[in-house]
């Protein structure tokens, strides 16, 4: 079982786009197949930069597409119930025990409520997850209608990932438009977000630093 299994695994489509969908309705940003790509995309580089074995890169993509496809059943404990769903469809793969269990605790670890990282899998998909912040995860709609979480991330017009060997460091880099957005806006939503990203980081042998207009704040 490789990640492009994954991705054109029928079922598992049709979980992203029907929790997608749910979201939509209940008001949340892009939850489909765009962010799940980005994330395994970004996982996979953190852990390919930080010298961790191609088996690893591979579970870390497969992990990270499948980790929102709980939100089709509710987004209240949607990584628990992701993780439920992926340990049935991935018993149908070749894939190990000890690789399937791999995954599907990482999915149920990386929701800030109630996770947090426990290997350098789950790691590496919460640094991932948590920092897909982008103006065009916010759905089409009349900009007099965003909520919070809508500006927060229409706000930011730049973001980079930087993962640095020799400094040991995963710093995020934004550029947010404070005409949009406040800066205590963003954390008010983001704060947790950020300090998961730096237990993460530091369970995989480096710090985790946030930069917003050219400022350090993390």
């Amino acid at each position: 079982m490789k990640y492009e299994d994954i991705r054109k695994n029928t079922e598992v489509c049709e979980l992203i786009k029907k929790g997608n969908e749910n979201l939509g309705i209940l008001g949340y940003t892009d939850h489909s197949q765009a962010h799940c790509t980005v994330v395994a995309k970004q996982a996979a580089r953190i852990l390919k930069k930080l010298g961790y074995a191609e088996d690893d890169i591979e579970l870390v993509k497969i992990a990270a597409f499948l980790h929102d496809i709980g939100n089709a059943v509710n987004r209240r404990s949607h990584a628990e119930y992701g993780a439920i769903l992926a340990n049935e469809i991935l018993k149908k793969t070749d894939l190990s025990v000890s690789n399937r269990i791999t995954i599907v605790s990482a999915i149920g670890h990386h929701d800030e409520s109630a996770g947090g990282a426990t290997d350098a899998i789950s790691a590496a998909l919460i640094i991932a997850d948590k920092t897909d912040v982008r103006r065009n995860r916010v759905r089409e709609k009349p900009i007099a209608s965003f909520d919070i979480h809508d500006r927060v991330n229409y706000a930011v017009t730049q973001s980079k990932l930087k993962i640095d060997t020799e400094n040991k460091v995963i710093a995020l880099n934004l550029q947010i438009d404070e005409n949009i957005c406040t800066m205590y806006e963003y954390f008010d939503i983001f704060l947790g977000r950020m300090m998961m990203c730096r237990k993460a980081a530091e369970l995989l042998g480096v710090k985790f630093k946030l930069t917003a207009n050219g400022s350090k704040v993390l």
